[in-house]
């Protein structure tokens, strides 16, 4: 698909150039590869990067019932031609988790262990989830004595007899077990502890998430989070091998890893056992690959595919965090995600004629399209073929077999996708100042040239596999969340303790130590409570060891 460009695209150019990656000394050879790849509901993108952030080659192919059947066809056509003993690192976005939620498909059962009685019993675990999910997901639960105060306090003494009899329950009932207690992000002691009796019990190989390490403040939000995260632990486990796999099939043993919400990496043997983290990360990847293509940091970016649109706002580089509670299938959480307005929006949205107009969606064909558009000889009027007919969109198939499509038919869908256009960008911003506009994604020549509210829209080079790109300049990154007394420590060394340890979850996460930065620190005060009390969220990210600068 070849949409037309504009005057924003040799801007655009020009800021790529001066922001590209640069190489170092004592940094390994820049001829070094790395494979990006994400997922979609429509299609499957693959890309070939170099050390100085050059795109080698790129695919795009169709994502099939069995989506690595898509990752097999994408990873066969991106490195044909290309010295695979040069690639070292391959990263993935997938939908595989997500979708599984969505779907209630493949999910695990799971035993919740809630660690904070007295204090939490008015709630039962899942008390607010779907009740589709909750009988596919929820196993035995328990409340049981335990957790800790913000300042590390104890409730009550873990009871360890309570630990025993809920693992005797889970026994032979589910295939994993979540943990969660009262600030255990500051305090895992009892999280640790209840674990090390399960696997006195069950065996060390029993799966065991742990609510420090899955997420954020926020008991129930944390707790939801950890449940979800070991439902998906076999979905995970099939996914990295699959992954694996494909790989393999094509000579590469190389350092792997997967793309989580915020846009930065985790290992793939981290990704078995946090699967959770990744489910936003596909319009993470696109946000973050858009902005890179197009050299800009600061930037409204609309991601156009085959089934729908997602816009959101890249500050400093990373998307605008949501800084409402997230949903995952219908289920509260409190991770990083960013803030995104998706429609039913894409280029395989099915059209059809109405008494007041055309309807439109929101149902689509999705991959489909490319057999199923009328310009491509099949039967279903598409929003590709509306483009095509308009001539926004050149080089997808035969435009005179649209010559019967009524003109103004034509120019009332359009109409109907740039006002759509035009409110998700205004709802997105944050003030009335006029920013770029980024366009990318197969479905992305629907975009207008002109945006009302918008200083310019840019299609950058690439745009149509931005989120492989995104996937594959990904860094690796660490944050820590808990709450500190500033009294009588003091506010900077409080600051400095939760900076040491977000770049230490970096490091873990495979960043070089020698360029990892502070992308982000947040005080929140918290007045009801004693000593200049604050909620401190610091990140940290930086290239993976070994990659040039």
């Amino acid at each position: 698909m070849a949409p037309r460009r504009n005057a924003g695209a040799g801007r655009a150019e020009g800021l790529r150039l001066r922001h590209r990656l640069r190489p170092a000394g004592g940094c390994r050879a820049v001829n070094a590869l790395r494979i990006g790849i994400d997922v979609g509901g429509t299609n499957t993108d693959a890309v070939v990067v170099d050390d100085s952030g050059t795109v080698v080659a790129a695919t795009k192919a169709a994502t099939t019932p069995d989506p690595f059947d898509g990752i097999r066809a994408a990873l066969q056509r991106v490195v044909a031609g290309v010295d695979t003993s040069a690639i070292t690192q391959a990263m993935l976005g997938t939908t595989h988790p997500a979708n599984a939620i969505i779907q209630r498909r493949d999910l695990g059962r799971v035993g919740v262990l809630r660690i904070a009685a007295p204090s939490s019993l008015a709630v039962r675990p899942g008390a607010a989830w779907p009740q589709d999910l909750l009988d596919v997901v929820h196993g035995p639960s328990a409340i049981i004595g335990g957790g800790f105060e913000y300042d590390g306090t104890e409730i009550a003494r873990l009871d360890v007899e309570a630990v025993r009899k809920f693992t005797a329950r889970c026994a032979g009932e589910v295939s994993a077990i979540a943990i969660t207690s009262p600030f255990s992000p500051a305090s895992p002691d009892h999280e640790l502890r209840a674990a090390k009796i399960i696997a006195e019990e069950l065996g060390p190989d029993f799966p065991v998430s742990l609510s420090h390490q899955v997420g954020a403040l926020g008991l129930l939000e944390r707790e939801n989070a950890t449940t979800l995260n070991a439902s998906l632990l076999g979905v995970a486990e099939r996914v990295v091998l699959g992954f694996h796999s494909a790989l393999a099939g094509h000579g590469l043993s190389v350092a792997s890893y997967l793309t989580q919400n915020d846009g930065t990496l985790m290992t793939a043997e981290e990704a078995v056992r946090f699967p959770i983290l990744t489910v936003g990360s596909g319009p993470t990847n696109s946000m973050r690959g858009a902005g890179a293509l197009a050299g800009l940091t600061d930037a409204l970016v609309i991601d156009v595919g085959g089934t729908s649109s997602d816009v959101g706002i890249l500050v400093d580089g990373f998307p605008r965090e949501s800084s409402a509670a997230v949903e995952v299938g219908g289920v509260r959480t409190n991770f990083r995600m960013p803030d995104l307005i998706s429609i039913g929006l894409g280029g395989g949205t099915v059209v059809r004629p109405g008494p007041d107009g055309p309807r439109i969606g929101p149902d689509s064909v999705g991959y489909r399209v490319v057999d199923e558009a009328l310009v491509r000889g099949g039967q279903t009027l598409t929003l590709s073929d509306i483009s095509v007919r308009a001539g926004r969109l050149a080089g997808f198939g035969d435009a005179d077999r649209l010559s019967e499509v009524d003109p103004s038919m034509v120019s009332a869908a359009l109409a109907w996708v740039d006002e759509r256009i035009q409110v998700m960008c205004e709802r997105m911003k944050a003030s009335r100042s006029e920013l770029p506009l980024i366009a990318v994604g197969g479905g992305s020549h629907l975009v207008p040239d002109t945006v009302p509210g918008v200083s310019e829209v840019l299609r950058p080079e690439h745009y149509s596999v931005a989120n492989a790109f995104g996937a594959a300049i990904a860094e690796a990154s660490g944050a820590v969340d808990r709450v500190y007394r500033y009294e009588p420590k003091g506010r900077e060394a409080c600051l400095e303790e939760a900076r040491a340890l977000a770049r230490a979850a970096a490091e873990r996460a495979g960043a070089d130590p020698c360029r990892l930065r502070i992308t982000s620190v947040h005080e929140v005060p918290l007045s009801y409570l004693p000593g200049k009390t604050c909620r401190v969220q610091v990140k940290a990210a930086g290239p993976l060891a070994g990659t040039a600068r």
